[in-house]
């Protein structure tokens, strides 16, 4: 076998290397001193890294399928809700709106709508209208 590279050391190191490219690492490990040297810094390394760097909790398995379930269950309260509001519920007939605008006056009436829009229209532009008898 050829000399592992560093990536293979680390992952022996860590004990990640899987099982098929384990034995052949460490047999080759036990004949060359110069790949155990560099074993040993990379685990040297690795330990001063473990043990000066910032500790990173895990959450644990309990906590993370706690959330899953709180997500779950505001998921569900949230579709809940929106299914049983009343606006999601069907009347089955055409509710007419309450205000009407001008335009639509004016196509709904059509042309004694337009006369009398315009009497009143006079009506405002005299010189008496609003004002007091």
């Amino acid at each position: 076998m050829s000399h592992p590279n560093d990536d293979q050391l680390l992952l022996l190191a860590y004990g990640e290397l899987d099982s098929a490219a384990t034995s052949p690492v460490e047999a080759h490990l036990a004949a060359c001193p110069a790949c155990r040297a560099r074993l040993e810094r990379l685990e040297r390394a690795r330990t001063m890294v473990e043990w000066t760097g910032p500790r990173v909790r895990r959450l644990s398995r309990r906590w993370v399928v706690g959330l899953g379930l709180a997500a779950a269950a505001v998921l569900a309260a949230v579709l809940l809700v929106r299914v049983g509001s009343p606006a999601n519920e069907v009347d089955g007939g055409w509710s007419p709106p309450t205000v009407w605008s001008t335009t639509a006056g004016y196509i709904a009436g059509g042309a004694t709508v337009v006369q009398i829009d315009a009497q009143l229209t006079r009506l405002e532009q005299e010189r008496y209208y609003g004002l007091p008898d």
